[in-house]
């Protein structure tokens, strides 16, 4: 089965984020908005029940996850995709380089960049008319996370909830 690892954002900035995913992002309908901290990876049922275990340690030493987002962003000329880019902090880096260490043998395929995901598979003349708009938008958002999830991918290519893994040192 395919498993990810993603963090949502608080509502305010889910509401937010869909307001421009409706029309841009084919993967509307298939998974809220939400931070990959691990890209899509195969396992089987025995395999989860050890990652399971290991996000439970991993969280248990995480710190609150702050995201502090300030403009939209582009992957642009690599793809035509648009974000809202989230300030890289200590804590985001900390987690996603654990997720990539230990028991999870595989490596990253592209370098880090903490995003939503607002917009992609955009034509180059859409993607122009599109991103020139919001990027001069202000976008200002301040928050904290307190848990992370385990996501499976369903047969009609939807993602849901396998576990979820609450943060904090101080927590049970």
């Amino acid at each position: 089965m395919k498993y990810g690892i993603a963090l949502f954002p608080p509502k305010n900035i889910q509401d937010f984020a869909n307001s421009y995913r409706k029309r841009y992002d084919s993967h509307y309908a298939l998974i809220p908005p939400h931070v990959t901290l691990k890209s899509p990876f195969d396992a089987d049922d025995q395999e989860v029940k050890t990652i399971v275990k290991e996000l439970r340690k991993i969280a248990a030493e995480t710190d609150l996850i702050p995201l502090k987002i300030t403009k939209f962003s582009s992957f642009y000329p690599v793809n035509n995709v648009i974000y809202l880019k989230i300030e890289p902090n200590e804590t985001l880096e900390r987690l996603h380089k654990q997720l990539y260490s230990g028991i999870f043998t595989d490596k990253p395929e592209y370098v880090f960049v903490p995003h939503i995901t607002i917009g992609r598979y955009l034509s180059n003349a859409e993607y122009a008319d599109v991103y020139g708009q919001l990027k001069m938008q202000t976008v200002h958002f301040e928050e904290t996370v307190d848990r992370f999830h385990l996501l499976y991918q369903l047969e009609n290519g939807s993602w849901t909830v396998y576990e979820t893994f609450r943060v904090g040192k101080e927590q049970e």
